[in-house]
């Protein structure tokens, strides 16, 4: 005789079983997932740390599905969790235990490639790294390049607002959609953006990119295509010191140049790299610069002559600059293998995702030495170094009691020094749940309450992706009492973005 299920056990099985027939009677049953088997491959994202297991993943193949999916569950007030692929790295698609996930990877057609207007029209599911394949017999691509961009989907990339190495020159995801397409929480069709080069009405797109999932379920985008570049060349600059290396950074911007991309990484992370790619590294540099030239072959020579002076006067003590396409992958292997190289030196690894001013990228750097020794665990370090945009990797072993508590410590003083430096808590990654704690540290009360103003404008209930991105007032209040010093935020002086 099986015994008898625990009051909250049961309740949760109820809350199941009632949700699992409410879609059954809007949906076929093959999109439907609800046993424990079948939603623990859904129990987290990137950021494995965090995981719950959904009361019910559904696997929808049409936009009829989806809208009906948000009817029922709307009027159930079930939450909805929209995931695209998984591989965020804040728990942006963390699911919630007492609701739907609703996973869009189903949604992978290429609908349209207008090479006259350059643009092109996808479903949520295609991989970034699709649509330029795709555009490219047209000599066209899509400018975002997440190191993730084999397996992210442009779904995930509009909610993360995502970047990547080529983002200073050609920008954020917000820089390069002009329609998004989707449901409202109650399952009405909804388009924001459009077409023409201006629309009326205040810029909801700029909202809807970067809200994670809480104002819309996103089922189509449209995107600008560029003309690919007749040439690019990367230049590999070696430093003997950390601050020579950042103060580069802000050189080569001071000189009104912007390279298509600039990226920094200090000599523990070359060192990963370089075992895992063989890209050529200067393995003695206490930092390695890579910047990147594109355009007509004038262009290109013309600014890496320019780079190159720059980085001589600032102390570089090689420089190497790409003589083929392969040379140039080859440099740029080992930073778009940075994440899965530290996977091979390390059991786990905590990928945070902080921004400041570029002309602090040394002081950070030289912050986060201090903190290894505070919380005795190694950080490898990987820049965005053009825009300020870092990701330090926090190394632990999971395995090892009060590790990844020592690990989360770490990561929320690298994003408090981040703001203390007038910078911001993320760059691209997303807030989600890793960073919701750190949203108390950047933002006043009423600028939390003005965005979930904003975010019930769209849905009153708060029940698309809850518990993310914005803090309640409990939260930050249960936060201050271990950060707060007389009962003021840190940093009071420091103006708020």
């Amino acid at each position: 005789m099986n015994a008898p299920l625990q009051p909250d056990l049961a309740a949760r099985a109820a809350r199941q079983a009632e949700v699992v027939a409410a879609l059954g009677a809007v949906a076929p049953p093959h999109i439907l997932l609800w046993q424990p088997e079948e939603v623990t491959p859904y129990e987290c994202d990137g950021l494995s740390a965090y995981r719950r297991k959904p009361l019910v993943v559904v696997l929808p193949e049409t936009e009829a599905q989806v809208a009906a999916v948000l009817k029922a569950c709307h009027k159930l007030n079930v939450p909805v969790v929209a995931r695209g692929a998984g591989t965020g790295l804040s728990g942006g698609a963390l699911p919630n235990e007492d609701g739907v996930l609703l996973a869009l990877a189903r949604f992978n057609r290429i609908k349209r490639i207008d090479p006259i207007a350059r643009t092109a029209t996808v479903e949520c599911g295609v991989r970034n790294l699709a649509i330029s394949e795709a555009a490219a017999p047209h000599g066209l691509f899509y400018a975002p390049d997440p190191s993730s961009q084999i397996a992210c989907t442009i779904g995930g990339n509009i909610a993360e607002n995502s970047g990547g190495v080529h983002c200073l020159k050609y920008g954020l995801t917000v820089h390069n959609v002009l329609q998004v397409r989707g449901y409202t929480v109650e399952g009405e069709p909804l388009t924001i953006g459009g077409l023409a080069c201006d629309c009326p009405g205040p810029d909801l797109l700029a909202a809807v990119i970067g809200s994670e999932g809480m104002l819309m379920v996103v089922t189509e985008v449209t995107v600008k295509l560029l003309p690919k570049p007749v040439l690019a060349r990367c230049i590999m600059a070696s430093f003997d010191d950390l601050r020579k290396a950042g103060d580069a950074v802000a050189a080569i911007i001071a000189a009104g140049i912007i390279p298509a991309g600039l990226e920094m990484m200090d000599q523990p992370m070359t060192v990963a790299a370089e075992a895992f790619v063989h890209a050529g590294y200067d393995l003695e540099a206490k930092a390695i610069l890579l910047c990147e030239s594109d355009g007509t072959p004038e262009e290109v020579e013309e600014e890496i002559g320019r780079m190159t002076e720059v980085l001589s006067r600032c102390g570089a003590t090689k420089l190497k600059c790409s003589e083929s396409e392969a040379e140039r992958l080859r440099f740029w292997s080992g930073r778009k293998n940075a994440f899965p190289a530290t996977g091979r030196i390390s059991p786990d690894y905590y990928c945070m995702d902080g921004t400041i001013p570029r002309k602090r990228v040394a002081d950070m750097l030289e912050a986060i030495q201090g903190m290894e020794s505070k919380y005795g665990l190694r950080c490898v370090n990987v820049f965005h170094a053009g825009d300020g945009n870092l990701h330090p990797l926090i190394l632990f072993d999971a395995n090892q009691p009060g590790e990844l508590h020592r690990a989360e410590e770490f990561g929320a003083e690298i994003l408090e020094t981040s703001v203390a430096m007038g910078g911001t808590v993320t760059g691209e990654h997303g807030v989600g749940f890793e960073k919701i704690n750190a949203m108390c540290v950047q933002f006043s009360p009423e600028e939390r309450e003005q965005f979930f103003a904003f975010r019930r404008a769209f849905d009153p209930g708060e029940t698309l992706n809850p518990g993310k991105q914005i803090p309640t007032h409990a939260r930050c209040a249960e936060y201050g009492k271990m950060h707060v010093r007389g009962g003021l935020l840190p940093f009071p002086n420091l103006p708020r973005f």
